[in-house]
């Protein structure tokens, strides 16, 4: 059955339901409901968003049924107009060419990780987004690498955009200042941090500002050159809710009308989506894990630590074991182990090669995977 967790699935409208205001006016509030048992069904929900050149969905990254949505939407647009495109947050522009190769069928999937170096520039399990990627390729759907590369907005948050290199400042994307709603939202998250730098928040600001901006020009540049194509853009909720990160920043480039939907999950406040997508929290099938923290360090990748009881251990792996290969791929970096194990599953065995300190042979353990004892999100 297609995307079970969508039995219980709810598109509001927020943007129709949800505009009233919330302060206090001769000692009355003034606010409008929200229904939630009147669902707009999905085909209606697919036509509306049809007639909008760029949609924006949201996302928690963690979250499976997120992705779902996503895939599901993605599904009904194509059904409607196959002239789509993706735009996709957790991929960089420098790596265009190696989601090209994918998509049109060149490369593996495997090799399109390797290449587009998944793990070290994003990282989360990438069987969250595996659907949509075959989906794409199945359909020869393009998809956009529109985020910048991760060292811009890194060096921006730790020194702020005006003390940047020549090199680095001649790569940022045009910047509009933030409006102090938006300033407001960061705070927030920005307290988490804890940094204690005089111009930490202000740095922390641009930072995310760069990110915005350097995905809504990526977006900006393939609509412009593809004037037939509409793009269905796919980034965390941060930048898309209220519109003032990348949905404001990309109209100002292309004037294309847009919608928002985000997911469950998200406190509701007036003026957030235009669409709110409800659905279950689903999980992620158990993943085989080797049971190890490792820790890379003069081109290797050595093993730090080990569960009690892991896979690992109860194969003989000890802590200080330099791994080798990982089922006959060479091994550099905990991004190499990473790639390796994503399809794997509890109880499937692979092959690890060691060097130990103070025995001058390598050797050779077979692992049996175990399943994941970390909470789900």
């Amino acid at each position: 059955m297609r995307l079970r967790h969508f039995v219980y699935l709810l598109a509001l409208i927020l943007g129709h339901f949800v505009r009233g205001s919330w302060a206090l006016a001769q000692d009355r509030a003034s606010f409008d409901t929200v229904e939630l048992d009147m669902a707009l069904p999905l085909d209606k929900l697919a036509a509306q968003l049809v007639a909008k050149r760029v949609v924006f969905i949201g996302e928690i990254h963690n979250r499976y049924d997120h992705h779902l949505n996503q895939l599901e939407v993605i599904r009904r647009l194509y059904e409607l107009d196959p002239n789509l495109a993706l735009g996709v947050e957790y991929l960089q522009r420098p790596f265009q060419q190696q989601v090209n190769d994918y998509i049109a069928g060149k490369t593996t999937e495997e090799e399109f990780l390797r290449a587009a170096e998944y793990y070290q520039t994003w990282g989360y399990d990438y069987r969250l987004y595996a659907p949509i990627f075959r989906y794409a390729r199945e359909h020869r759907i393009p998809v956009s690498a529109l985020n910048v590369p991760s060292e811009l907005p890194s060096e921006v948050a730790k020194v702020g955009i005006a003390q940047l290199s020549d090199k680095l400042r001649a790569s940022l994307p045009e910047i509009k200042p933030a409006d102090e709603a938006y300033k407001a939202r960061l705070r927030e998250a920005f307290e988490g941090h804890k940094n204690t730098k005089p111009d930490a928040f202000d740095h922390f600001v641009e930072a995310q500002l760069v990110w915005d901006e350097g995905m809504a020009e990526s977006a900006a540049a393939y609509l412009n050159a593809n004037p037939g194509r509409r793009m269905v853009i796919l980034a965390g909720s941060g930048h898309l809710a209220f519109g003032s990160g990348i949905p404001t920043r990309l109209e100002r480039r292309t004037h294309a009308t847009y919608a928002i939907v985000l997911s469950s999950g998200e406190v509701i406040e007036p003026h957030m989506a235009d669409y709110l997508l409800l659905s279950n929290k689903q999980d992620l099938p158990a993943a085989g894990v080797l049971g190890v923290s490792l820790d890379d360090k003069g081109g290797e990748c050595r093993i730090d630590s080990l569960v009690p009881g892991g896979a690992a251990e109860k194969a003989g792996l000890k802590k200080g074991d330099v791994l080798v290969t990982f089922d006959g791929q060479i091994v550099k970096k905990t991004a190499d182990v990473r790639l390796a194990l994503w399809d794997k599953k509890p109880g499937d065995h692979v092959r690890v090669h060691v060097r130990r300190k103070g025995r001058p042979a390598e050797r050779d353990f077979d692992v049996e995977l175990a399943a994941s004892t970390e909470p789900k999100s």
